[in-house]
């Protein structure tokens, strides 16, 4: 399993290739219903969903950073023989991916065909404003290098990756108070990048608003010193 993403395929240009791991920004689309109450030091411990995933270390993983979130917003983790509060229950997923495949005679498209980048002045065809700290409303998700800067010539073949986080926290009586979504579409299904940002975006503005799905968008980790 891997993060949502889009790796161009072998018939893409090698440039393509070379900039896959250059580091941009992360889309995603978070859906939210909430009851939560006032954080005032609760209890929580968190589980897998899906029975299989508990005990790996790769969910342990994720679930330091979901223990991280609920820690830095006023909710405590359960300690050992203590009884919780609340159970956050949490399951990730990337798909096989979609083909997808788009033409051109020239540079026409150029880089800011259906996508948000900053350096074409907003959102080009999709445009849409800003919604709250680090949300925008507009579809289909950012790549600026996808086609490169000047667009493309002939057939491109990429492959399109849609990731999700489902986060679902209930009282320890059973009373849901938080129900979750987070997706994403990229060009890797690297789920080591994905979940990690897909929490990210879970978090961003929690518990949010319910009812209320927005873009979030999360920027990619500032470069260390000396690089």
């Amino acid at each position: 399993m891997s993060r949502i993403g889009s790796i161009v395929r072998a018939t893409a240009p090698l440039a393509l290739l070379a900039v896959g791991g250059c580091a941009q920004n992360f889309d995603a689309k978070v859906s939210r219903f909430q009851q939560m109450p006032a954080a005032q030091g609760q209890t929580f411990a968190i589980k897998a969903a899906d029975p299989k995933l508990d005990g790996g270390l790769e969910f342990a993983n994720y679930a330091q950073l979901i223990s991280s979130k609920l820690s830095q917003v006023g909710y405590r983790p359960v300690a050992s023989g203590e009884a919780p509060n609340l159970v956050v229950s949490v399951n990730y997923d990337v798909d096989k991916g979609r083909e997808k495949v788009r033409s051109s005679s020239g540079g026409g498209f150029g880089r800011c065909f259906g996508y948000y980048d900053p350096w074409c002045g907003g959102f080009g065809y999709w445009g849409h404003p800003y919604r709250g700290r680090f949300s925008g409303f507009y579809p289909g998700f950012y790549d600026p290098f996808l086609f490169g800067p000047g667009g493309f010539d002939g057939v491109e073949s990429y492959t399109v990756y849609t990731s999700e986080l489902d986060m679902k926290i209930e009282r320890t009586g059973g009373e849901r108070v938080f129900e979750g979504k987070a997706q994403a579409q990229s060009l890797n299904d690297n789920l080591t990048y994905l979940v990690p940002n897909l929490i990210e975006a879970m978090f961003t503005g929690f518990p949010g608003s319910t009812g209320e799905t927005v873009k979030i968008t999360v920027p990619p980790p500032p470069k260390k010193s000396g690089r």
